[in-house]
């Protein structure tokens, strides 16, 4: 049994003004430093084994500022599979400028099952090299909210919920299988019967 604890890198220009990021590597900035100080410091209490992340530039930073905060070696291993979703060609714009620019055609982007047929294999694989350890994995928005998705079939996040900057999700590797223990500090519980479908709101 593996515990990843995965934490969405600290705020950059581009989530302030609220455009679309995907692969684009975009710095942090004050705030999300800030952030990812105090990320650090409220997983402090925990010990981890190793420091992973994703190789863009906002979730690399933080998560040497948080190894620095939990005493851990600032020598944090980037992984390839772990980057945002692939955007396209909304990258860049705002909510309000990709509805004028796609309005009426599908855009095309990574789809939310696509990232966690990407993020999964690579979380196994870090779950089978740290046996029974507990290793911090620094990611972002997209990633985690679809790995979430896939572990609570869609009950969580709720509509509206987002992935907060600097926020924490802890997850489980049992036997091969990933589940959600809490999700920004909130325990999970299956309350799904076998039978029931969950709820798929849009992505």
């Amino acid at each position: 049994m593996t515990d990843l604890v995965l934490v969405r890198h600290g705020e950059t220009e581009w989530n302030r003004t609220g455009r679309v990021q995907g692969r684009t590597d975009i710095p942090l900035n004050d705030t999300g430093r800030a952030q990812a100080r105090e990320a650090g410091r409220r997983l402090a209490d925990d010990a981890f084994d190793a420091v992973v992340a994703s190789p863009l530039s906002r979730a690399a930073e933080t998560a040497r500022i948080i190894a620095r905060e939990i005493g851990a070696s600032d020598d944090v291993e980037l992984v390839d599979a772990l980057v945002e979703r692939d955007y396209g060609d909304a990258e860049g714009m705002t909510g309000a400028e990709i509805d004028a620019a796609f309005a009426g055609h599908l855009l095309a982007r990574e789809s939310r099952e696509q990232t966690v047929e990407r993020v999964l294999p690579a979380l196994l694989d870090l779950a089978r090299r740290h046996p029974g350890q507990r290793v911090l994995v620094v990611s972002h928005g997209g990633v985690i909210g679809s790995l979430v998705r896939h572990a609570t079939r869609w009950a969580w996040p709720e509509h509206g919920v987002r992935i907060e900057n600097g926020s924490d999700h802890v997850f489980r590797v049992e036997d091969g299988v990933l589940t959600l223990v809490s999700s920004a500090g909130r325990a999970w519980s299956d309350a799904l019967l076998p039978s029931e479908e969950p709820v798929r709101t849009a992505d």
